[in-house]
């Protein structure tokens, strides 16, 4: 009984222990700058245009949220 316990407990430590498979699939995602079907983009930028994305993330990582740029004096 002690034995059959024993082999359970290591069974059950040894699948616990394994790492599954972290596999991508075939999921195919668009690229970032290719655009959105909603009226949520940022006004200036175009869809579909990698420049105009790029901008608009310096923009926004450099004036929209720097606080010390947009904290009063």
């Amino acid at each position: 009984m002690i034995r059959f316990f024993l082999l359970c407990l290591m069974g059950w430590v040894l699948t616990a222990c394994a790492e599954k498979d972290q596999l991508l699939g075939s999921k195919k995602d668009a690229v970032a700058y290719a655009g959105t079907p909603n009226g949520f983009a940022a006004p200036g930028w175009q869809a579909g245009d990698k420049n105009s994305w790029e901008q608009q993330l310096r923009s926004r990582g450099q004036y929209g949220m720097n606080d010390h740029i947009r904290a009063p004096d």
